[in-house]
């Protein structure tokens, strides 16, 4: 079976993000929680609102994904438009 380059695209991401998470418990001794990929989490929504405003393309230099955009997609949103929106209608006044 052949593998497409967005696998071994989120194999990268899935790796580097356990990276941070160990490297955050040692240097904290807390554990981070897991990402809220759907609902309206006050988490969610924070992620939402940073990472609309974030500058960056979709695509990588190759032409793949991004690691703006493979973060957008494991919280759920399609794109930076997506999650602005979301951000808009969620955050708290």
């Amino acid at each position: 079976m052949k593998r497409s380059p967005l696998d071994i695209t989120n194999k990268a991401y899935e790796k580097q993000n356990r990276k941070m998470r160990s490297d955050h418990k040692s240097e904290t001794g807390k554990t981070l929680n897991t990402r809220a990929t759907s609902g309206t989490s006050p988490k969610r929504v924070a992620f939402a609102c940073r990472f609309a405003g974030m500058a960056g393309s979709m695509k990588d230099a190759s032409g793949g994904p991004s690691k703006l955009s493979m973060a957008l997609k494991k919280w759920g949103f399609g794109s930076q438009s997506s999650a602005k929106s979301f951000c808009d209608k969620n955050k708290k006044k």
